[in-house]
């Protein structure tokens, strides 16, 4: 295993704010011998071994074992006191490897929704029964506390929400402001009239243009937590030719150009979203990022697969090439939670090649329509609530970030959809913590 990704995945266990020193004192080793040169040792389980790494050998069993509650992938939870030494059996480093890499889909590439991406329900996190939970971050918790329990003064993980990211996704800017709107406008019975006003009229009328809405919302958020915490981001289309990137709009329409403007004067970040074809042939994605780049005349860094199709997890290497420094991409689009154990921004580790990467990718907490009754999970109100709110506490527990995605789609206000009213509530509560 690569040095160098080992030492990051224990510096990421134990947070930023830990000496390089105290990272020193922790070791991976099965070799006794060694033993008295670390403060720590994680006895590894054999995961990394070249005739296990890549095979289906590699994938955990169910059940899995707990260590203080938690559940362990790899190892078992025997801790001792070998000399001077506290040596882990659990081996919380491969564990942690395996969630933050994506492992489990390179070993099980057959298996893939009907948009090429692998499917939530079929991840180990959901059926070990722990997707809601983020336990890579409940490692962190528990290396802090064996570093203290060896004598080191380690402080606490603060129990607050480290950053949120309020995130958009530009799908269906508007509804009936094209000819093609015009006759969908008629068949709606809206009348001719009331039709051709909705093209040409102010596009603020458009059920789908809820973007003032969204800047209030968000805006009266970051004034409460302040900016620095709280960071709103627009994703954006650039290209695709496929009948999942419709509607195909124009980056110089004139609706879209003002939006892009209202965005950038409402303090938020312009970010690609790259589109369904892009997600099939990542080699797309550059191209889409530079015609971007060109019509908001800003530097892009962050981007979103459009369907939250990062289909293979080696496609990352496409984001890395055009430049993309940031990923919001890391949720499953059919039930909400933890997909890479962590509610912190983690550099990604190719599992194909075990190389660690600049590129960082923010876990995505909750996307509205994977809640919704008519869609993935099939939550009435209550339980879209309380399972949202869930996972926000189970970000602050463990200091990390939340993201949220919410469409301007589901922020209109009908008897079809709840989603205008969870999202204000969710902010709502997050003013308070």
């Amino acid at each position: 295993m690569n040095n160098h990704a080992i030492h990051y995945i224990i510096r990421f266990l134990l947070g930023e704010d830990i000496s390089e020193e105290i990272v020193a004192a922790i070791g991976y080793t099965n070799n006794s011998k060694h033993y008295d040169r670390y403060s720590i040792v994680i006895i590894p389980s054999g995961f990394f071994t070249n005739h296990i790494y890549g095979t289906a050998s590699s994938l955990p069993e169910l059940p899995l074992q707990e260590i203080e509650g938690t559940p362990l992938l790899f190892g078992s939870p025997l801790v001792e006191q070998i000399g001077d030494t506290l040596v882990i059996h659990a081996d919380i480093i491969a564990s942690t490897y395996f969630l933050i890499t994506r492992y489990e889909e390179i070993i099980q590439r057959n298996v893939r929704d009907e948009h090429g991406r692998f499917p939530g329900k079929n991840s180990l996190p959901y059926r070990a029964g722990f997707l809601h939970r983020p336990i890579v971050d409940e490692y962190r918790i528990l290396l802090r506390k064996w570093l203290r329990q060896y004598g080191l003064r380690i402080p606490e993980i603060p129990k607050e929400i480290q950053h949120i990211y309020l995130t958009h996704d530009l799908d269906s800017p508007t509804l009936y402001r094209t000819w093609k709107g015009v006759i969908r406008s008629i068949r709606d019975k809206r009348g001719i009239i009331q039709s051709i006003q909705g093209k040409c009229g102010p596009v603020e009328n458009d059920p789908y243009y809820t973007f003032p809405w969204i800047f209030e919302q968000n805006n009266l958020l970051r004034e409460q937590t302040g900016k620095d915490i709280c960071r709103a981001i627009l994703f954006v289309r650039s290209g695709g030719k496929c009948k999942q990137d419709k509607p195909h709009y124009s980056l110089r329409n004139t609706d879209i150009s003002q939006l892009i403007q209202s965005a950038l004067s409402n303090d938020m970040t312009i970010g690609l979203h790259s589109s369904y074809q892009a997600g099939i042939a990542p080699t797309l994605i550059k191209k889409e990022k530079t015609w971007l780049e060109k019509n908001v005349e800003r530097s892009i860094r962050f981007n979103r697969h459009h369907f939250l199709a990062s289909r293979e997890p080696e496609d990352m290497t496409h984001l890395e090439a055009a430049g993309i420094t940031d990923d919001f991409t890391m949720g499953y689009a059919d039930v909400a939670g933890f997909r890479l154990g962590t509610s912190y921004p983690v550099h990604w580790i190719n599992p194909v090649t075990r190389r660690l990467s600049s590129i960082l990718l923010h876990p995505l907490t909750i996307m509205d329509c994977t809640l919704e009754e008519k869609k993935y999970m099939g939550l009435n109100y209550e339980e879209a609530l309380a399972y949202s709110l869930n996972l926000i506490e189970q970000v602050k527990n463990t200091g990390g970030e939340l993201t949220l995605l919410w469409h301007n789609t589901s922020a209109q206000e009908n008897a079809d959809s709840y989603l205008c009213k969870l999202y204000s509530h969710l902010l709502n509560e997050l003013a308070k913590k």
